[in-house]
């Protein structure tokens, strides 16, 4: 039977989830159970007293006690919302009967601080990885292309797909491939203005990023981002191993295409010479990801991830947790782990903004969940949040920066981002991430080249419906088969496994080129 009693950061043990029951109830304080099938109305709500008074889908949640109008609902001990109605006990609670409010999370800063003990470095595990002349490490050896601006994307994707003949690069062993990452902007974008600074970092993290062993920066001529003025904000200096080519200096498309084609063979020569060596796990930094969620996120993938990271972090590596918007309802359980005062103030200012950017909104924040999000169970921002912040674990939070920013300390950081996938990966992997875990329990389909994207599934219905996409099978949890210890250290040794080379489902498929996609917030679009 399920416990009475849950902290926030773990669920029990791999027999407390087996069914026969019904429903989980998640802490002793909590209205409500998530459904671990779906119920019929009359059918016991086991282990706890009652009956379903309507059908309960799977993954949703069952009121447990009467509530009345006005009443605060919760999860996991945490507020998730206000009833809109009166709600009987054994009625179906979700989105016609439970309504946002603003977030009641507490802000107090570093009431919780974690005192783990690190590894001893002889006993921290290894991976086979890639050390680059400036002595950070790669978990894959790609060639890369990059766009200043929309403009000039053809002839960057022309350049990459010369290359996706495996013929054309089989005389270079080790290299894993070349890569077209574009985007649509670059132009209608003031110098010095916010997404001009936002472009220009994600540009400047993927040209320095350790998975490229060699960039090229393909420009139009006329943009707003200017390449000159990215190296320089950027502090990025040309050579045999970061290039840059304007087609208008080179006499437009196909005059561009061949002389791009030339750039990257010789890059590849060089890249091929690269070899994987030993590397401790503390050169991992992993960006945290959780999209096309449902009500099990919270329960299995994302603490089982959570798991993960503690074990990372423990080695000394890094884990990067993003989508702000997603936090919110649930900032409590990272500023009571803020490992200082001035951390705590960055992330509630963070907040803060994103109070004031989203009130125009119809739904303010509360626009996420999103409609795959809700079928799965989830119903509000703050109920929805409550299982993002479990990516990251129980250690300290150590660093709050801003989108894309380079990641300088170790452990547990907070990069602002707004909650669409793409968007945030992308910023995590400009600040250093070789390497991103993402949960799902709708089934997201996603990549991050140059970065190996590992698919985490949340429940083993989904997992056996989509298995081409996802890389390990969270449901264990749910069916009782697997504890959350048990399947963090698996999925911290499918990271060791990934650094060191093995594909991943969405690298066999060819994800991760399209979904290149710096945050463009810009008062000229």
């Amino acid at each position: 039977m399920p416990p009475e009693s849950l902290p926030a950061a773990s669920v029990p043990a791999a027999a407390d989830l087996s069914l026969p029951a019904a429903i989980l109830r998640l802490h002793p304080a909590d209205e409500v159970g998530v459904a671990l099938r779906a119920l019929a109305p009359g059918e016991a709500l086991d282990p706890v007293p009652g009956r379903a008074g309507e059908p309960i889908p799977f993954g949703h949640k069952v009121a447990l006690v009467p509530l009345a109008a006005g009443a605060v609902v919760h999860r996991l001990g945490q507020p998730i919302g206000v009833a809109t109605r009166d709600i009987p006990a054994g009625g179906h609670v979700h989105v016609h009967n439970l309504g946002f409010e603003t977030s009641m999370a507490t802000r107090t800063i570093g009431t919780r601080l974690s005192n783990a003990p690190r590894r001893p470095q002889l006993e921290v595990p290894t991976f086979q990885g890639f050390r680059r002349p400036d002595g950070r490490v790669g978990t894959r050896n790609y060639v890369g292309i990059l766009t200043s601006v929309n403009c000039s994307a053809l002839v960057a994707r022309l350049i990459a797909d010369h290359f996706r003949d495996p013929a054309r690069l089989a005389p270079y062993p080790g290299v894993d491939g070349v890569v077209a990452l574009t985007h649509k902007s670059g132009c209608s974008i003031a110098e010095g203005g916010r997404s001009m600074g936002m472009l220009r970092r994600a540009l400047g993290g993927y040209a320095r990023h350790p998975n490229f062993a060699g960039v090229l920066l393909v420009g139009l001529g006329c943009e707003d981002n200017q390449i000159e003025a990215l190296m320089r904000d950027e502090a990025l200096v040309a050579g045999p191993m970061l290039r840059t080519l304007v087609m208008q200096d080179e006499g437009g498309t196909r005059a561009s295409v061949a002389r791009g084609m030339g750039m990257v063979e010789e890059m590849l020569v060089a890249a091929a010479t690269a070899r994987r060596e030993p590397i401790p796990a503390s050169e991992l930094v992993v960006g945290l990801q959780c999209g096309g969620s449902d009500s099990f996120s919270g329960i299995s993938a994302n603490p089982a991830l959570g798991a993960a990271v503690d074990r990372l972090v423990a080695c000394g590596g890094t884990a990067i947790l993003s989508e702000t918007p997603e936090i919110y309802g649930a900032e409590n359980l990272l500023l009571e782990r803020a490992a200082d005062r001035a951390t705590g103030e960055r992330l509630i200012g963070l907040l803060d903004w994103w109070e004031e950017h989203t009130r125009d909104e119809p739904q303010g924040l509360d626009n996420n969940p999103s409609p795959g999000n809700k079928a799965g169970g989830l119903t509000t921002i703050l109920e929805k949040s409550l299982g993002a912040v479990a990516k990251g674990g129980t250690t300290n939070l150590v660093e709050v920066v801003g989108y894309a920013a380079p990641v300088t300390r170790r452990g547990l950081v907070f990069m602002d981002s707004p909650g669409f996938d793409p968007i945030s990966a992308t910023g995590q992997v400009a600040g250093g991430a070789n390497l991103v875990a993402f949960t799902t329990g709708r089934g997201s389909c996603f990549g991050c080249r140059p970065a190996p994207s590992i698919k985490l599934a949340t429940n083993t219905a989904m997992y056996r419906r989509m298995a081409d996409d996802m890389d390990i099978n969270c449901g264990a949890i749910l069916d009782g088969t697997a504890s959350i210890d048990e399947m963090g250290e698996a999925i911290f040794a499918l990271m060791l496994a990934t650094a060191s080379g093995a594909a991943t489902r969405s690298e066999e498929l060819g994800y991760g080129e399209d979904e290149f996609a710096p945050w463009h917030v810009n008062a000229w679009l």
